[in-house]
């Protein structure tokens, strides 16, 4: 079985005050951000090379290439595999993420399959494929299946929201994050927007595509 899936700002705001009526420092940080944005995209191909583009690199980086791409009408899995390997690198794919990018068109992976698998196995499917770590797969859980209870604890952004939150000495690692998330279950998915809100608003940047 899947657990609750986020189709629009609803649930978000639900997830949003259930978290802020269990913990003092997220209704402290919803004060500072307003309401959190839904951040659902479509799933399929397209959303996973997005996953794929924007690993390791700044929103701005990220979002250049993905417009070279989309002009060279390279996004969907038919643009993929008919365009060559040089105009994908002209578009500013780095060789091992072309490896990667045609690794995913050539996987055959049941993308409608996916909707229907419980959250733990999602991640274990994505994560077979190369180029494909436990962060982009929590992220196309998250925002491509809008899988309420996936947290992306690997995250960077989240790591230091966390730290300057709930006011730790550093950062904390990722498997410290993920203990420290199991109490906000089953709307972990919204704590990270959460925090995703809160590193923006302290820090005045942009902390995910």
């Amino acid at each position: 079985m899947i657990g609750r899936v986020i189709e629009c700002s609803d649930d978000v705001a639900e997830g949003a005050a259930w978290l802020a009526a269990r913990e003092p420092r997220f209704a402290r940080a919803l004060e500072e951000t307003g309401p959190l944005p839904l951040r659902r995209r479509e799933d399929g191909f397209p959303a996973l090379l997005a996953a794929i583009v924007s690993q390791q690199l700044s929103v701005a980086a990220a979002d250049g290439i993905w417009r070279r791409l989309e002009a060279a009408g390279a996004v969907t899995l038919e643009g993929v595999r008919a365009a060559e390997d040089a105009e994908l690198l002209a578009c500013g794919l780095s060789r091992p993420k072309l490896r990667y990018v045609r690794a995913l068109s050539e996987c055959g992976l049941d993308f409608h399959e996916l909707r229907s698998l419980p959250d733990a196995e999602v991640v274990e499917r994505l994560v077979t494929l190369p180029g494909i770590g436990v962060w982009t797969a929590e992220i196309y859980a998250m925002f491509s299946l809008g899988r309420a209870d996936v947290f992306a604890a690997g995250d960077l952004a989240l790591r230091e929201a966390a730290r300057m939150l709930f006011g730790l000495d550093a950062r904390p690692a990722e498997k410290a994050l993920r203990e420290m998330a199991a109490p906000w279950s089953p709307w972990r998915a919204v704590a990270a927007r959460l925090l995703w809100a809160y590193y923006r608003v302290a820090k005045n940047r942009e902390g995910i595509r």
